[in-house]
């Protein structure tokens, strides 16, 4: 229902969330764009959406929706959200459990090349191109630099 609601092409569904709550259900749908997403669009998407439950479900049906982009804290979870972000510094955290952090340099169609920071005591950080498979990566963040 989500992905069939956006309005624009480079337009795709992040993640949907449904809260359990019997008597109120809360709809979390995260939506991003190749170039971004703006409020109208967001709109768009959630009059779409609700238009398509009431003519599935009723207009009794009492639920609570939510339509927003992904939070600068909400992990990367796609390829084409890894490829809006490229040359930013990003934080992984593998499947072995070690965290790896470095520059996003390209994507590719199964994964990353990172320009890995290596930090060794007492000596300056180091950056080494390393190529990191999705299925590696059980979070991936944008890493927020102030300076």
């Amino acid at each position: 229902m989500a992905e069939a609601s956006l309005p624009d092409s480079d337009l795709f569904i992040v993640d949907v969330a449904v809260s359990d709550s019997a008597v109120r259900p809360k709809i979390t749908v995260l939506a991003d764009g190749e170039q971004g997403i703006t409020i109208d669009q967001c709109a768009t998407i959630s009059r779409r959406i609700n238009k398509r439950i009431e003519e599935t479900e009723g207009e009794e049906v009492s639920y609570v929706l939510e339509v927003s982009s992904p939070g600068v804290d909400f992990p990367l979870t796609q390829p084409k959200q890894f490829k809006r972000n490229t040359g930013r510094n990003l934080k992984l955290k593998m499947q072995d459990g070690t965290e790896k952090t470095g520059k996003l340099e390209e994507v590719t169609e199964t994964g990353l090349n990172l320009m890995e920071e290596v930090k060794q005591k007492g000596k300056k950080a180091t950056y080494v191109p390393v190529q990191i498979p999705f299925g590696d990566i059980v979070k991936a963040n944008v890493v927020i630099s102030f300076k």
